[in-house]
């Protein structure tokens, strides 16, 4: 079920804030965990056992490391944290990494010549990146003991499972939120008020521009090398950094909003990204919950920055590796990684992005240069395969003339432009005007006037378009 789906939009959001608003504060968590399980079972349907017998053994697990502390019995404390890990990442890399794994097995028996080994093929279930890794923050957390076992399972599947953020995110680190499942005095009416012009902002996001301007790099990602011309290649990649940051950050806009209707404050995932001027700044603002995800589970006790400039870089390394295969099982999101970690320790060494420069000219320069990096990267990001990937770049680089392809001429309307040309605006405007959080003030009259702008017209013009059936899938879905 997609939050700009009807029967989401017309149904079930209104009916959960319907019974929120009427039950006692005790069931609000009750209905949340049973609203959420049944949000997943509508997308997911029988693998809705899966994310449950993950929970299960998550919630034991965090039992057990808090009984064994009080016991004194560290090295079985240990054991059950690192039985609980390696079960969660087992889930992970069966379910996701598993038919990946088997093809490139298959090719280099084949290339061998010792016969077929077979190809493993099951189907993703959705948001299985996400609360996966909400597990390992929750055992970690309470080993750690930054936090104390939670003891209401009730509580523990609400974390887990909280439909605005189960499917793709923001990454909610157990620590992060774990005093709100005990809070349930929260102020329906400020909560409310709060919350449903940001989710409208992101409804408004990922429809009238993630959705208008999709069309075009979906066209020119499907359409050969040999056939594009640079026009066009260049046409389809700004399309797709267009469309990834307004359909991801339209997703997180309305998973926060729909988090504050419910009395939880989510945190925050971009912080204007197309604005950075370094690739450093860029993961700064980027799907932050994940940087602080990676940061403080992988790279910190990786050892950090702490042990010189050779482990710092292994570490970058490491980090930007999973990053690249938490993104999908392909070699396409390895090497995008690997992108993205070699320009950060390309940074590192010459100091590059230590500091922003105060020259105007200078900080321009930067920015330009960081989002043709960061297009770049979304290159590999889209394309269906690695040879696809290299050849659109170099249709990017290499000046190629000829006929517009049919298939961009079909989608390549006057609506869609104008969207395209709008939307570039956010290239431009100050780094720190950050719109989804502009939104939430009171006390200034470019928020109210933005927020009445969004509430009668954006809005209503989406969910129009919702119920004429022209939306898609979110982008981080398939994550």
């Amino acid at each position: 079920m997609s939050f700009a789906a009807p029967i989401f939009l017309w149904y079930f959001m209104p009916a959960v804030l319907l019974l929120y608003w009427v039950l006692p504060r005790q069931a609000r968590n009750a209905l949340i965990s049973v609203a959420s399980l049944v949000f997943y079972t509508w997308g997911a349907g029988p693998y809705v056992f899966l994310l449950l017998s993950c929970i299960a053994v998550n919630y034991v697990a965090g039992l057990a490391v808090d009984s064994l502390r009080l016991a004194e019995r560290p090295e079985s404390r240990k054991a059950v944290v690192v039985g609980a890990i390696v079960f969660d990442l087992a889930v992970l890399a069966v379910w996701k990494y598993a038919g990946f794994a088997s093809r490139q097995i298959e090719a280099l028996s084949s290339a061998l010549g010792v016969g077929s080994t077979g190809i493993v093929s099951l189907a993703l279930p959705i948001g299985i990146s996400f609360f996966t890794f909400h597990h390992l923050s929750y055992v970690v957390d309470v080993y750690r003991r930054s936090r104390p076992a939670q003891r209401s399972i009730v509580q523990f599947v609400t974390y887990i499972a909280m439909f605005p953020q189960l499917i793709a995110g923001p990454i909610v680190r157990y620590h992060e939120i774990s005093a709100q499942l005990a809070d349930v005095k929260r102020n329906r009416m400020a909560d409310f008020s709060l919350g449903f012009p940001r989710f409208a902002l992101g409804l408004s996001k990922k429809v009238l521009v993630g959705d208008t301007v999709g069309p075009l790099a979906d066209a020119a990602f499907a359409t050969s090398s040999g056939d594009l011309t640079t026009g066009t290649a260049w046409l389809g990649i700004i399309a797709y950094t267009i469309q990834i940051y307004f359909d991801f950050s339209g997703y997180t806009d309305m998973a926060i909003g729909l988090g504050q209707m419910f009395g939880f404050r989510l945190p925050e995932n971009f912080d204007r990204p197309y604005s950075a001027t370094s690739i450093t700044d860029f993961w700064r603002r980027w799907h932050m919950s994940l940087s602080r995800w990676f940061r403080d589970y992988v790279y910190i006790p990786l050892g950090g920055n702490r042990s010189g400039d050779a482990m710092t870089y292994r570490n970058l390394f490491i980090v930007f590796v999973l990053t690249g295969f938490w993104h999908g099982a392909e070699w396409t999101f390895l090497i995008w990684g690997l992108f993205h970690g070699g320009l950060l320790i390309v940074e590192r060494l010459t100091g590059y992005g230590a500091s922003t420069p105060a020259n105007r000219a200078s900080l321009a320069g930067r920015r330009a240069l960081t989002l043709l990096l960061v297009g770049i990267g979304w290159v590999f990001f889209r394309a269906e395969n690695l040879g696809a990937a290299l050849g659109y770049l170099k249709t990017m680089f290499v000046p190629t003339s000829g006929p517009v392809p049919d298939a961009i001429v079909a989608v390549q309307t006057n609506q869609r432009m104008v969207v395209l040309i709008a939307a570039t605006v956010v290239f431009l405007m100050p780094a720190d005007l950050v719109l989804g959080r502009l939104i939430e003030r009171f006390d200034r009259r470019p928020a109210v006037l933005l927020r009445g702008a969004v509430l009668f017209v954006c809005a209503p013009y989406a969910a129009l378009a919702v119920a004429a059936g022209t939306f898609s899938p979110f982008l981080y879905f398939q994550f």
